[in-house]
């Protein structure tokens, strides 16, 4: 058991059916994390696709063909798929679509989503297999911290959720700590911030961005 799956692992009945955390639901936040990023992408203006973003491997164009490719990935973890399956970037969408194929990709999730069996069911994601609980948790990270990265490179102020901000820190300072950065995990070293920093900042400097 990983990191991640010890954060967040969902206790079993008799019959060995892994039970539904409580009392919070980590598919609020996904689905909530979903809704942001769909409409900071729905933002963007045609002149801003090739500006850099925090996320140094991609401009804006780049982003945003990567936050499909995520949305839709979420479906398929979801559905116990292979999520090699989907490309990392949604290639096929010509510029200034990708709010367009943003909404049946987010409508998908949440109709894959919306069975509270999943969160205890063992998913595959990249990182490797996790109860469904933790697979909502590390997609509302990813997706919260790539928002960011859209937002701070076309000049948006999304309203943060601090609370939800707040349980996603929770998460992944413990699965994904700061001493054992490289190799498999996707950030670069964690960035110093003042603990009195808004939550927004206080996780994209986990993640390696400088807020």
């Amino acid at each position: 058991m990983n990191k991640t799956e010890q954060l967040i692992e969902t206790p079993s009945d008799s019959t060995g059916t892994v039970a539904a955390p409580s009392p919070f639901d980590p598919r609020t936040d996904l689905a909530a994390a979903v809704e942001l990023a769909g409409r900071t992408l729905a933002a963007v203006r045609p002149e801003q696709y090739d500006a850099p973003t925090p996320c140094e491997e991609f401009d804006v164009r780049r982003l945003s063909s990567h936050l499909v490719a995520v949305v839709r990935r979420i479906s398929v973890i979801g559905r116990g798929e292979d999520p090699f399956s989907v490309p990392s970037f949604a290639d096929e969408i010509a510029d200034g679509a990708w709010a367009e194929a943003w909404v049946p990709g987010a409508r998908e999730v949440a109709e894959v989503w919306a069975d509270p069996g999943i969160l205890g069911r063992q998913l595959r994601l990249p990182m490797g297999v996790l109860p469904g609980a933790a697979a909502a948790a590390v997609y509302t990270h990813e997706l919260t911290v790539h928002t960011w990265d859209l937002a701070r490179a076309t000049g948006q102020d999304p309203d943060w959720d601090p609370a939800l901000i707040e349980r996603v820190i929770g998460v992944v300072r413990r699965a994904l700590p700061a001493e054992t950065r490289g190799g498999r995990i996707p950030f670069e070293e964690v960035v110093a911030v003042d603990p009195e920093a808004p939550a927004i900042d206080r996780l994209v400097a986990w993640a390696g961005r400088r807020p």
